[in-house]
């Protein structure tokens, strides 16, 4: 079973997803990699999240620009650690998605990697699968 949920909104966002693979494979982690959007797919994308603990899941990477919703969305769906991976995209850069990724609400916890910092994610992952 992996121990990595990888998500992304959009197919065009794994090339920037993709350093993540990188660091958890040369660490023998296992981990599982789904487009599903929180605004396009929402319904398929709760599914996936909150089935991600049964299914063996212990960390949730999700990577989103623009309005960064995905992280957020799916840390309000599960109680697993969930990692927001804001990305440079649109007028601001990936402004908006750090501070999106950043600024959930209270009880709704994503940690925030620096923008386009998959690897920092990965790396975050494998040292809160040690604990």
């Amino acid at each position: 079973m992996p121990d990595v949920l990888i998500l992304v909104g959009s197919e065009s966002d794994k090339p920037r997803i993709e350093p993540a693979f990188d660091i958890l494979l040369k660490a023998g982690t296992t981990f599982e990699f789904h487009v599903s959007s929180a605004h396009r797919q929402p319904a398929e994308t709760t599914e996936l999240v909150k089935g991600a603990r049964a299914k063996g899941f212990k960390v949730v990477i999700a990577g989103a620009g623009l309005s960064a919703a995905l992280p957020g969305f799916a840390a309000s769906l599960t109680d697993l650690p969930v990692i927001g991976v804001p990305f440079a995209v649109g007028a601001l850069n990936g402004l908006d998605a750090l501070l999106a990724t950043a600024q959930v609400p209270p009880g709704v916890p994503v940690a925030c990697v620096g923008i386009d910092n998959a690897r920092n994610a990965a790396h975050l992952a494998l040292r809160i699968l040690k604990r």
